[in-house]
């Protein structure tokens, strides 16, 4: 059964798991054409920044009361804290983003576990994180485990949206993924555990990025 999980696991955090996350830059792609990041350097601090002042006080936080909502069969809590979600997310796109990948993921929810109950389908589509929460449930997969591979699937999208557009090269990019996934793992636990309190965003230049990167001329990244 364990090693189920674990193979679960990777198959959500796979590359090839057609929810559209390497469309998206999440602003990178502005912030590169403006100058912000200008080399591998500059990428590591703006992708740290990314993990410390959003990852870990948005969509982590966020991912274990969503779970917990999934646990107690609680749908309107899992609704209010999905609603906070999408708050969170500054931008047109960058909530675009959150609620394609959302649809994307509900469809394989609804292919794997055909009984899904519509009120939940209709969540789902909101946020991947909603998906990712009930599917883990279903699969009895622990939330730290969920958390691992969710934040290994953030990290590997992002870094290799660096590969394109900084650019740096493949070495560089597993050298990356390596100190990332360790930045990550030393705070993910506390992560988890973050108080309603200290929720919320600080990447100004983030937002203004992805906003900016709307009405951006020329892009390769739909955000």
């Amino acid at each position: 059964m364990r090693e189920t999980q674990q193979l679960r696991l990777m198959q959500l955090a796979s590359s090839s798991l057609p929810v559209g996350s390497f469309t998206w830059s999440q602003g990178l792609e502005w912030a590169v054409e403006s100058g912000w990041v200008k080399n591998v350097d500059e990428f590591a601090r703006w992708q740290t920044q990314q993990m410390e002042r959003n990852f870990f006080t948005v969509d982590l936080p966020l991912f274990a009361r969503i779970s917990r909502a999934c646990e107690q069969d609680d749908i309107v809590a899992a609704r209010r804290w999905t609603a906070y979600l999408l708050a969170c997310r500054e931008t047109r796109e960058l909530r675009a983003e959150e609620r394609n990948r959302g649809a994307a993921f509900t469809r394989l929810v609804v292919d794997w576990i055909a009984d899904c109950p519509s009120p939940w389908r209709v969540l789902m589509a909101d946020s991947q994180l909603c998906g990712m929460a009930w599917l883990g449930v279903q699969w009895r997969i622990p939330l730290p485990d969920l958390a691992l591979s969710l934040g290994y699937s953030w990290i590997e999208s992002a870094v290799m949206a660096g590969v394109k557009l900084v650019p740096f090269g493949q070495q560089a990019a597993q050298r990356l993924i390596l100190a990332l996934c360790e930045h990550f793992a030393q705070g993910m636990i506390q992560a988890l555990q973050c108080p309603d309190e200290n929720l919320g965003s600080a990447t100004p230049l983030a937002a203004i990025a992805s906003a900016r990167h709307e009405t951006q001329y020329c892009r390769l990244f739909r955000s």
